[in-house]
């Protein structure tokens, strides 16, 4: 009895897992299509079911935005750590190589990101039910530690180096979002000139640090 029963549980767990991709999925057609002025009427209408479904998968008004950052904010970190594990010719060339992927990012679903970062810009949030007080902080939060990690795992820095990591992960994170979002919205030159510029930037420190012994290579 209890193998049937827990066989059973097992089979509600993966229906309701499918089930929560599907809506994922609905709500991502709807934000490519409609950016931060995405409803939850218009994702319910996509996904053919009501409000009230889509916020007993959810959980309440802002689980469904906090599914999709997770679900966005994953494929981006993927991407991130890609573009450092790649065969670089130098250290220089990885910096260079890891601005260019963020910044492709975005810029292949700008509605994504505005949806993602800037979700009360067209002041719907209550239609919405995408509390501004989830906004881009965790997302950015969790980008900084883990390219933090990154940093403490590959780059020798000497005492108090993880401090250090810390305050550089946060920091480039911060620097490529704002300065990302602002060439998002303005287009003040190439992509190409912003990476160029970007990396400049970020050089200075990390020319002179030593790779760890023994890790990849940053």
């Amino acid at each position: 009895m209890e193998t049937g029963t827990s066989q059973r549980e097992d089979h509600q767990q993966q229906a309701a897992a499918r089930r929560r991709k599907e809506l994922l999925e609905a709500a991502d057609r709807v934000v490519l299509r409609d950016g931060p002025e995405a409803s939850m009427n218009a994702i319910a209408a996509e996904a053919g079911i009501t409000k009230p479904i889509l916020y007993r998968h959810f959980g309440d008004k802002g689980g469904l935005y906090r599914a999709l950052a997770v679900r966005h904010t994953d494929a981006l970190l993927a991407s991130l750590r890609n573009a450092l594990d790649a065969p670089a010719p130098d250290r220089r060339g990885r910096v260079a190589a890891t601005l260019e992927t963020y910044l492709v990012a975005i810029e292949a679903r700008p509605q994504v990101y505005r949806f993602l970062m800037h979700p009360a810009d067209h002041g719907q949030q209550q239609e919405q039910g995408f509390d501004v007080g989830h906004h881009s902080a965790p997302l950015l939060r969790r980008m900084g530690d883990e390219l933090a990690k990154v940093i403490a795992d590959r780059v020798e820095l000497g005492p108090g180096g993880e401090e250090v990591a810390r305050i550089w992960g946060h920091g480039i994170v911060g620097m490529m979002h704002a300065a990302g979002d602002w060439w998002l919205r303005e287009r003040p030159c190439s992509r190409e000139r912003l990476v160029h510029h970007l990396t400049d930037l970020l050089w200075g420190r990390l020319a002179l640090v030593d790779d760890r012994i023994g890790a990849p290579g940053f």
